[in-house]
């Protein structure tokens, strides 16, 4: 998949002459698209060159056909009267850093609450199987929907604030790294080339926004990374990074970067664009 941070000379004299030659914007994203362009850079290119609003050709741009999230706009947002900062908001991927999402209680209660069920983090594999992968170090497990009294508030929370019903969140995971531990770069939608892509997606539809809540402050290292837009989000307990995307985008590529001292401990939550049935 191709992508671009500037919008090259060359792109910029080809947006212009198919626009030019009659093709309205629906058609050059189109063809962007068929040409190996990420989506979402491509409506920033067209947008940057044809001077027309982000917002309007975000309209007009392909979505899955389920349900999407609300992101979260406003400088504070009230959840059941618990206060939640919005300090970092980036458009493309729709990105957003939540400061106080969980009290210092609720994230040492999910710590003790998951620590003597963890296991080696898997992955899924092209067949939609769990699976070990050497990408992928630290260890972890999922609780299930509603399975505590603390995982149905959070899950209640969640839906509140991205107007994303309960039931379309997958079972929350929580992860623990150790120093040198860490996530290499990855999406987290499912790859339609993929074999398995039919039965992952059977359970609930595409993913189509994660968010990774950090349970404790590292004593060094262990940022989540987005490398296409140049961002580390810190790990600082209680906060979390939510970020949304479309299959086949590019830019919420991230990685969960090594702890280079102390430990670090997550929970995310994904979200489903149907109802996810385990």
């Amino acid at each position: 998949m191709k992508s671009f941070h500037k919008v090259r000379p060359e792109l910029r004299e080809w947006i212009l002459a198919t626009a030019r030659a009659g093709h309205g914007v629906p058609e050059v994203l189109r063809l962007l698209k068929e040409a190996g362009y990420d989506a979402a850079q491509s409506r920033r290119a067209v947008s940057e060159v044809l001077d027309i609003p982000l917002t309007s050709l975000n309209a007009v741009a392909p979505r899955p056909s389920g349900r999407r999230p609300r992101h979260p706009e406003a400088p504070q947002v009230l959840v059941d009267d618990q206060p939640i900062r919005v300090t970092i908001s980036v458009e493309a991927p729709a990105l957003r850093v939540l400061d106080g999402l969980l009290s210092r209680e609720e994230c040492e209660a999910l710590i003790e609450a998951a620590r003597p069920r963890l296991n080696r983090a898997m992955t899924v594999d092209n067949q939609g199987k769990q699976q070990v992968d050497a990408a992928r170090t630290s260890r972890g497990m999922f609780f299930s929907l509603g399975e505590t009294p603390l995982i149905a508030t959070l899950e209640a929370r969640l839906a509140k604030l991205l107007d994303m019903p309960v039931e379309f969140g997958e079972g929350l995971q929580v992860l623990h790294y150790l120093p040198g531990q860490e996530y290499e770069a990855h999406h987290d939608w499912f790859d339609p080339s993929q074999p398995g892509y039919s039965a992952i997606t059977a359970k609930g539809g595409q993913r189509v926004a994660s968010v990774v809540m950090y349970l404790n402050t590292p004593e060094e290292g262990g940022g989540t990374g987005f490398p296409a837009v140049g961002l580390t989000v810190t790990a600082q307990r209680g906060s979390a990074v939510y970020f949304a995307y479309e299959t086949g985008e590019q830019a919420s590529l991230h990685a969960g970067l090594p702890v280079t001292r102390g430990e670090k401990w997550i929970a995310t939550k994904w979200l489903r664009e149907r109802p996810f049935r385990p």
